[in-house]
């Protein structure tokens, strides 16, 4: 699976991001769709980010998708409290429900997951919708082990199908983990772990009025409609409030105070050379979104060339979003192929800003203490 190196990625909490609207995500589906290219869309939300702090290989699922969009509102303002250019939500069930506009022919989805006669429920609500989706088949595994749902009967049905978008519905890590274990076997281009996008299309739960998705409190319509959720969220915003403390305000008042790193961005100094094993990246200076296409072209390289990727960051002097955002990419790329990326010899100011961005994980293969 190829890295797409010049997407548009911020570091958000950790994660990358995306920086695209509704019509960009549709289109991107869209294109994958009618090239048959693989294209794995994660949606992280306030559950996904929190998740994915403690678990290496959720957060990698994340890491390694080919399309990540803020699927939850408070990660749009705290993106908007931080600078990073993540303007607006797009949530995952509906970028799949507007997914059926502007297609010559019917989008064909395959359903997995979901409890006993829910996938056969959205199955036929889809079918009978006129919204350009068209189902293309269903599975129920149960709820048995990633292996055990992915028996190479399970993953022919899914192939046989000539579905285009493939729906996951499982819990948010066993989904992601399930699409990892199994996208080499899978053909259908577009894969999605869209948990509650089943049972929209079933009915069997509600979506909340969109006053209440703008203003950031679905989450109390899904405790009305499931009330199991309430615990679910009490952790999550209690988790959510201390990054809010501890990492997202002191990095707002770092970046107003100009303690990010001072100098032109436009003097940023990019050098790259073959070592023994791998590549060296030396950068020197600030490396803002003005002049992220040097260090972009620059990973893409050192991923293309196999091996180790040495970054050596001596000299540099502030680090944005856009550039940790590529470095996230590069970080997922190395793991998959199993190689290792090192940030070599971090000034204390630029291991600060990467803490903040709870992306320190970074800094530990090979990294001074």
């Amino acid at each position: 699976m190829g890295t797409d190196f010049q997407r548009d990625v911020h570091c958000l909490l950790g994660l990358p991001f995306d920086a695209v609207a509704m019509p960009d995500a549709i289109r991107i589906v869209h294109g994958a769709a009618e090239r048959r290219a693989p294209c794995f869309v994660s949606t992280p939300n306030v559950n996904f980010l929190i998740g994915c702090l403690e678990d290496r290989q959720f957060r990698l699922s994340v890491l390694n998708s080919d399309l990540s969009i803020a699927d939850g509102m408070p990660l749009v303002w705290i993106a908007r409290i931080l600078g990073v250019p993540i303007r607006e939500r797009v949530a995952g069930s509906d970028l799949f429900l507007r997914l059926g506009r502007g297609m010559q022919r019917p989008l064909r989805v395959y359903f997995f997951g979901g409890k006993d006669g829910v996938a056969e429920a959205a199955c036929r609500a889809l079918n009978a919708s006129g919204r350009g989706l068209l189902c293309a088949g269903f599975d129920t595994p149960g709820f048995g082990s990633i292996e055990e749902m992915s028996l190479p009967e399970q993953i022919a049905s899914i192939n046989d199908s000539g579905a285009d978008f493939l729906v996951v519905s499982l819990s948010a890590k066993k989904g992601q983990a399930w699409i990892e274990h199994n996208r080499t076997r899978i053909t259908v281009p577009v894969i999605s772990h869209l948990g509650a996008v089943l049972n929209f299309v079933a009915g069997t739960v509600s979506r909340a009025p969109l006053w209440m998705q703008k203003t950031g409190l679905e989450w109390l319509w899904r405790i009305k409609e499931e009330p199991a959720l309430w615990r679910r969220y009490f952790f999550e915003g209690l988790t959510l409030g201390r990054l809010l403390f501890t990492r997202v305000l002191p990095l707002a008042l770092q970046s107003r105070c100009g303690k990010e790193g001072a100098g032109d961005s436009a003097g940023a100094v990019l050098e790259e050379h073959d070592a023994p094993g791998g590549r060296v990246i030396v950068l020197r200076g600030r490396w803002t979104s003005s002049n992220i296409d040097r260090l972009r072209f620059a990973l893409a390289r050192a991923a293309a060339a196999g091996g180790a990727v040495t970054v050596n960051m001596r000299e540099v002097t502030g680090i944005g979003s856009a550039a940790l955002g590529s470095l996230l990419l590069l970080h997922g790329h190395q793991a998959a192929a199993g190689s290792e990326l090192c940030l070599q010899e971090v000034p204390v100011p630029v291991r600060r800003t990467i803490r903040y961005c709870c992306a320190e994980f970074l800094l530990q293969p090979g990294a001074p203490a």
